[in-house]
């Protein structure tokens, strides 16, 4: 079972930081995932949450705030003091980090509380920009989102994220269009998911810290999870 860095090295480096992604770089593990918004300038930046309180000394939704004013702000200190002084990500950077390594970058899409105008095709000309065509996946909630990333680049992997049971898991996958399931972990070993396995599609599911949760998934047939603990959950299913 392959091993994605959720938000870079989360669990002992400030989440989509640059110390938690070159920490995920360093790793054998095989992906990395991140998570996109659009600031008020039009600039794509790495950041989970729609606003930088909880990841920052600052407050204010990313979409108010230009990169400037973002830069303002520190977005290590809440984690450690060890990590004062780190600075909210562009993706133009996160992704010169991975260009030169070996991993699959999972860049998701948080497009599904703001609809982020343009930021779908602002994304895909900064993955071809840097030739990460064939290395990338696009991931979202917002599937009117990966529906446009399919139209306008359909040579690019894109995997649904759903944090529900679905009935018809394959019907809907197909329908709207996607390549892959990203899944609530407990939700990945449902009766109802047997015919996404049968049927070949991968299924990665998300956030797995604890190693009897990952050896359950393994057996249910998940292709990949994603966790705060990359180093230690690569040890573990891999000794």
């Amino acid at each position: 079972m392959l091993i994605y860095a959720h938000r870079g090295a989360s669990g002992t480096f400030p989440e989509n930081t640059l110390a938690a992604f070159q920490e995920a770089a360093r790793l054998p593990v095989h992906g990395v995932e991140f998570d996109v918004h659009l600031t008020n300038d039009g600039e794509l930046v790495v950041i989970h949450d729609e606003t930088i309180d909880r990841t920052s000394n600052g407050s204010g939704y990313v979409k108010d705030l230009t990169l400037a004013q973002l830069r303002e702000y520190d977005f290590g200190s809440w984690f450690s003091p060890d990590f004062t002084g780190e600075k909210i990500p562009t993706l133009e950077e996160v992704l010169l980090l991975f260009q030169s390594t070996h991993h699959h970058v999972n860049i998701e899409l948080k497009s599904d509380i703001f609809p982020y105008e343009g930021m779908t095709a602002k994304v895909l000309d900064l993955i071809k920009a840097h030739h990460l065509e064939s290395r990338v996946v696009l991931s979202s909630f917002d599937h009117s989102a990966i529906q446009e990333a399919k139209r306008l680049a359909p040579h690019i992997e894109t995997g649904a994220l759903t944090m529900e049971v679905l009935v018809q898991p394959l019907e809907y996958l197909k329908n709207i269009p996607a390549d892959a399931f990203h899944l609530l972990f407990p939700t990945a070993i449902r009766p109802s998911y047997r015919e996404v396995y049968e049927a070949g599609i991968p299924v990665r599911a998300y956030t797995v810290n604890e190693e009897n949760y990952a050896s359950l998934l393994q057996k249910a047939g998940v292709q990949a999870i994603f966790t705060d603990y990359p180093e230690r959950l690569y040890a573990f299913l891999n000794v």
